[in-house]
């Protein structure tokens, strides 16, 4: 796969960073997240429970809960606007009407005590205030009929309880997209979702994504969803992007140890050891509470140095979109010059 021959940038993240307080200390979620999404892209965000995939997308749409959560630094760049800046009003405007998110669990998104057709028409004609109720239940029907719902008309009259989980799922997306969204946030969305409701939603949203050219920011640690859906790949750890780049130059050559490690440790049916021992990545992932100013995957990492104990790497241009941060692709002097400044500051 590749970018988007002279797609425009509709979304940039420049070194975002979300903190939560708590009583054992600062939460660094996201901290100092950077990527671009293009008309029509769709960017996969893979890593670990808890590396700050999640929150990365509730930051783009400001539902960071406050407290104990606050975006403290960055900017989120929408058509050239910063998000950070706007008012809740004009956040209002932006959310479900050009940037729409899909959640892990559609049963507690949608309210359990109102029909579909009154959310879906409450949402459409929130954001196209001269609309009337009549053509704004057509425009939710269509939506439902985009989505797959079988007989449409019947069915927007359901509560959501009477839905299975793969169709309040497409619910879900068709009342995301009601307003045409430019930018689509899907968070984990086939959580729960057994393997063939799994593929018929991924595929909806893969269709959606090349027939409407609504760029799509897909959420998940699956890595052969990625290698499927996606043009580009971030690699997130402990709040930050390690990796990025293009899905197929990604997976033909990884080179953070960490993406190395993601990679080898999904199931192959395609090479002659597939009944071999899957691989692990030893250890478990850091605490980010307060974490030290260096590699925080050091203590898993099978080639750690003496620098990555005490530094935190700067992000390396491999070409062809391709960046990591690792002291590996560093060289020596830059290594040495690290060392030297993290000892001085540890002294002090």
């Amino acid at each position: 796969m590749s970018l988007k021959a002279n797609a425009k940038a509709v979304l940039e993240v420049k070194d975002l960073q979300t903190y939560f307080k708590t009583d054992a200390g600062i939460v660094k979620a996201v901290d100092g997240v950077s990527f671009t999404i293009h008309e029509g892209e769709t960017l996969g965000i893979v890593g670990e429970s808890g590396s700050g995939k999640s929150v990365t997308n509730l930051s783009i749409m400001r539902l960071i809960p406050s407290p104990p959560g606050r975006i403290v630094g960055g900017q989120i760049l929408f058509e050239g606007e910063d998000i950070l800046k706007m008012s809740e009003s004009e956040m209002r405007d932006i959310r479900g009407d050009k940037i729409s998110m899909i959640f892990q669990d559609p049963m507690t998104s949608l309210n359990p005590f109102l029909k579909i057709s009154t959310q879906m028409v409450e949402t459409i004609r929130l954001h196209n205030p001269k609309m009337g109720k009549k053509e704004a239940l057509e425009r939710s029907i269509e939506m439902l009929k985009l989505v797959g719902i079988p007989s449409p008309e019947k069915r927007i009259n359901s509560y959501p309880h009477q839905f299975s989980g793969g169709m309040r799922q497409r619910v879900m997306i068709g009342q995301a997209l009601s307003c045409d969204a430019q930018v689509l946030l899907a968070d984990e969305p086939t959580t729960a979702l057994d393997v063939t409701i799994q593929a018929q939603i991924l595929e909806l949203i893969a269709k959606i994504n090349s027939e409407m050219g609504t760029a799509v920011i897909l959420v998940t640690h699956d890595l052969g969803v990625v290698a499927g859906m996606c043009d580009k790949v971030c690699v997130m750890y402990a709040g930050r992007i390690v990796e990025t780049a293009l899905t197929d130059d990604l997976y033909a050559r990884p080179s953070h140890p960490y993406t190395e490690g993601l990679i080898k440790s999904v199931p192959r049916m395609d090479t002659a050891n597939k009944d071999k021992r899957l691989f692990s990545i030893e250890g478990q992932p850091p605490n980010v509470i307060d974490l030290p100013p260096c590699c925080p995957f050091h203590p898993r990492c099978h080639e750690a140095m003496e620098v990555c104990e005490h530094a935190y790497p700067p992000q390396k241009d491999l070409g062809n979109h391709h960046e990591v941060a690792c002291w590996l692709f560093c060289d020596e002097e830059a290594k040495r010059q690290a060392l030297q400044d993290a000892t001085q500051q540890e002294k002090a």
